[in-house]
């Protein structure tokens, strides 16, 4: 009698992963603005610990193409960590605005600063790594992969959907990781472990997709047992989320005649900690502020502009927004007026940035430069 093949289950996939992937992300990687493409490497271009760095701590809870624009402009700005280092505080957030999650930015001149300090040189191993401002083990990870070449279990979103998938992990997240860590440790190989890191990213982003995921198109399709047994899209499991609380406030818009707009900024540490603002009242993730026009930071005319709506992290957040057409009054402590040119450029949060567009459309965004008329 014929011996039976080995079950499925029975094959260890583990040695035929990481060249199958390389392959495939050798013919279709993505173009990435801070990306050392395959090619490139073979010819022995190295990665700038720099340019992957600050790529990683951007892209934290922030998806590719809205990093791209902010990228490219921290590297014309600031082209290495010591001119980041020596750069202002305040132009750091300000050019940060937008991107959210703002205690990233704040963390990203601490980080520039300790490595300026060291001699401008980052370390190049997860230890040493995650001793500095903002590292934590998932960006230790990547830098010292990616940048260094060292192995190292790189998990992001998307390499956690693809490993679970692959190894069909019933275990919710976010209480599978130490699983999926494990599992992925013994898949990196010691010869290219930065690509095969950005290979998992790549699969997982443009692939093995959270809905209708590309199977066919999937280089490891063989050894994936959520395809074996037929429903990848059940994968990963996630633990049930907790209702949002939301919490109520204000927004005072005050404008001069010229169109400038009274600004203040908020404390340096704390939800959009070191960011600008208009008056607000004392809203917070745990408790609602003031939401009537009384609870002004002073008395003027004050006229209902509508509500917006934000919703952050940890709570959901509307604040009524008020206008008030101000001629004269003294400029209150710890506030500034900033120009209405200028208005774009400062260190305003999405939301604070709702809030003004609500009372004045259009003051947030940048003018655009009236090209001169070629003569005929």
């Amino acid at each position: 009698m014929a011996p039976q093949a080995p079950s499925r289950k029975s094959v260890d996939p583990t040695q035929a992963i990481a060249p199958q992937l390389l392959a495939w992300y050798d013919a279709n990687h993505r173009e990435l603005p801070w990306r050392i493409a395959p090619r490139e490497l073979a010819k022995g271009v190295r990665p700038d610990p720099y340019r992957v760095w600050l790529s990683e701590i951007m892209l934290q809870q922030t998806t590719v193409e809205a990093v791209k624009p902010y990228f490219r402009a921290f590297l014309e700005k600031w082209p290495d960590v010591s001119a980041l280092a020596a750069a202002d505080n305040e132009d750091v957030m300000k050019a940060w605005a937008g991107l959210g999650y703002y205690s990233r930015a704040r963390n990203l001149k601490a980080c520039a600063n300790a490595v300026a300090a060291g001699g401008g040189a980052f370390p190049d191993t997860e230890t040493d790594l995650r001793a500095l401002p903002g590292i934590g083990p998932y960006t230790a990870a990547a830098i010292a992969s990616i940048a260094f070449n060292r192995p190292a279990a790189v998990m992001d979103g998307n390499v956690e959907r693809v490993m679970s998938r692959l190894y069909e992990i019933a275990t919710p997240l976010p209480e599978a990781k130490p699983e999926i860590r494990a599992l992925l440790e013994t898949l990196v190989p010691n010869d290219r472990p930065g690509d095969f890191a950005q290979a998992m990213m790549d699969l997982g982003a443009t692939v093995c997709t959270p809905r209708r995921p590309r199977c066919m198109l999937c280089p490891l399709r063989d050894e994936c047992l959520a395809l074996a047994h037929g429903d990848p899209e059940f994968y990963p499991v996630k633990a049930a989320k907790a209702e949002k609380p939301a919490r109520r406030g204000a927004a005072f818009v005050a404008v001069r005649p010229d169109g400038a707009v009274l600004l203040r900024k908020r404390p340096e540490k704390g939800l959009l900690g070191g960011m600008t603002e208009v008056p607000t009242t004392g809203w917070t993730a745990r408790q609602d502020g003031a939401t009537e026009s009384d609870a002004a930071p002073f008395p003027a005319n004050w006229q209902k502009a509508g509500n917006i709506t934000h919703i952050f992290t940890h709570f959901s957040l509307e604040l009524h927004v008020f206008r008030a057409e101000i001629h004269q009054i003294a400029t209150p402590n710890d506030h500034f007026w900033a120009a209405a040119d200028d208005l774009h450029g400062e260190a305003l949060p999405t939301v604070m940035k709702k809030a003004i567009e609500a009372a004045i459309p259009g003051a947030t965004r940048k003018p655009h430069s009236i090209r001169p008329k070629r003569p005929k």
